[in-house]
């Protein structure tokens, strides 16, 4: 495995216990600065432990470069916080297993062990709010079935009910896992699609052609 933390002595504390265990093998170490990707595929391990920068724009960077640059490597991140909106895109961007960064050196290692055989790791709280994210998807894939006479695609489509129900960019925004400057550029193309002067201009036209009851 190759371990990416900026931090010194957490990744020396690490690469100790790990080479203590004698079962995983440490085939690199970021050693000073920021982690470079390159350095990885020259070692091309199984499993790439990196920690979070404190910032998730970098860390969604870093993770997809990893993905690109060396698809095969399985990514355990050790993050900041469990936010969900923040968890669901380190998922998009491709971890296969996430730890909170007050995790014991045992949850490392087994959370090691798990993503080596395949399967995915994050603590409880959060694998439920995974569930509950693709729940809402689910639910609202029936407006994808509608017929797209004015145009819409099948995220503005669901976003149509959620207008509906009053709900803020923001709100929308985290229901989707998205950030809320993305929703305004979709109500905007909405806006303009439809002919609606305002979002509720949307909804009222939607119920008009049987988008909405």
């Amino acid at each position: 495995m190759y371990i990416a933390a900026e931090n010194r002595l957490l990744r020396e504390a690490l690469s100790r216990m790990l080479m203590r265990r004698g079962d995983i093998d440490v085939v690199g170490l970021n050693c000073a600065g920021p982690f470079r990707v390159e350095g990885l595929v020259e070692e091309m391990p199984d499993i790439l432990l990196l920690t979070s920068r404190g910032s998730l724009a970098e860390d969604v960077h870093v993770i997809r470069q990893v993905r690109l640059m060396a698809p095969t490597v399985r990514i355990l991140l050790v993050g900041m916080a469990e936010d969900e909106t923040e968890f669901i895109q380190y998922v998009r961007a491709g971890i296969k297993g996430y730890l909170p960064r007050d995790a014991s050196s045992e949850d490392v290692l087994e959370a090691m062990h798990a993503v080596h055989e395949g399967e995915a790791v994050c603590p409880g709280p959060l694998c439920a709010l995974l569930f509950g994210f693709f729940e809402r998807e689910a639910t609202s894939l029936h407006s994808a079935a509608l017929q797209p006479r004015l145009g819409l695609t099948r995220r503005e489509q669901q976003i149509v009910p959620l207008i509906a129900q009053g709900l803020t960019n923001k709100e929308i925004a985290n229901k989707f896992c998205l950030s809320e400057q993305t929703i305004k550029n979709h109500l905007y193309r909405m806006k303009h699609k439809v002919g609606a002067g305002d979002r509720f201009g949307i909804v009222h036209l939607c119920r008009t052609q049987g988008f909405l009851v």
